[in-house]
C-alpha cells in the first residue's frame, strides 16, 4: 500500500526478487518465546467488551497488556494503552516490575480527557488487580472488564500488537539503559501512530483514520 501511494508497481515476486537480493527477511517469520507465566487475576468481572474489537467512537474502549523487553541483559517491561477505535497507543511506559504501577504510568501518558474513557479490557494478569488500577477506575467513571481466565483471544488486539512491538521494535535492539529504552519507545509509539498503516483501517495510519473521522462529524 505503500509503494502505491509513490507511485509504484511491483509484484509480490519482484519484492521478494529485491528482497533476497539485498538479504532482507520478514521478521514476523521468527518464532516467539515468552519466559514466564504470572499468576492470575480471580477477579468476579465479566468480558464486558466481548470480543466486540470495532468500535466507532474514540475511546470508545481501550484494552492493555504488559510484555517483556531485555534491558542490559535482564527482563525490563512494556505497558500499552491501545484505543480500539483507531489501534491507536494512546498510553505507554516502561519500568524494571511488572506491576500495577507501570499500568499507571500507561495511563498518566495519555494526553486525552481519561473521563472519555468508557471501558477499559485487560487479561487476567495479576499486575491489573490491585488498589492503584481500582482507584484510577473509579475516579475517571471507566467501566472495567477482564478476559475469561486462560483465554487470549478475549484480547486479540492487545497480542496482536505486542506481537508488532516485539518484531518491530524489540528484536535485533539492544537496551543499555531503561532511559534508552523509554527514549526509543517514545519514538516508535509516535511513528507508530502517526505513519504505521494498518488493514484494519483500511491502510491509513492510526492518527490518520481518527482525523478522517473527525472530519466527518464536523
Amino acid at each position: 500500500m505503500e509503494l502505491k501511494k509513490l507511485h509504484i508497481l511491483a509484484s509480490r515476486r519482484r519484492i521478494g526478487r529485491l528482497m533476497k537480493k539485498n538479504g532482507l527477511v520478514s521478521v514476523y517469520t521468527v518464532a516467539q518465546y515468552k519466559p514466564h507465566k504470572t499468576r492470575c487475576n480471580e477477579a468476579d468481572i465479566k468480558n464486558e467488551l466481548n470480543r466486540e474489537f470495532q468500535k466507532e467512537s474514540p475511546l470508545e474502549a481501550v484494552v492493555s497488556d504488559l510484555t517483556y523487553v531485555r534491558v542490559a541483559g535482564r527482563w525490563n517491561y512494556i505497558c500499552l494503552l491501545i484505543d480500539l477505535f483507531n489501534r491507536e497507543i494512546i498510553g505507554h511506559s516502561c519500568g524494571r516490575a511488572k506491576d500495577a504501577r507501570l499500568v499507571c504510568q500507561a495511563f498518566a501518558k495519555v494526553k486525552g480527557n481519561l473521563f472519555d474513557i468508557q471501558l477499559f479490557h485487560t487479561d487476567r494478569g495479576n499486575e491489573f488487580k490491585n488498589q492503584l488500577i481500582d482507584e484510577v477506575i473509579k475516579t475517571f467513571s471507566i467501566k472495567r472488564s477482564l478476559s475469561m481466565k486462560g483465554c487470549p483471544y478475549d484480547n486479540a488486539v492487545s497480542e496482536a500488537t505486542y506481537k508488532v512491538i516485539k518484531t518491530e521494535f524489540v528484536r535485533n535492539r539492544q537496551f543499555a539503559t531503561i532511559d534508552d529504552l523509554s527514549k526509543e519507545l517514545d519514538a516508535y509509539v509516535k511513528w507508530f501512530n502517526e505513519k504505521r498503516i494498518h488493514s484494519t483501517l483500511g491502510y491509513l495510519s492510526p492518527l490518520d483514520f481518527k482525523y478522517k473521522f473527525l472530519k466527518k462529524i464536523v
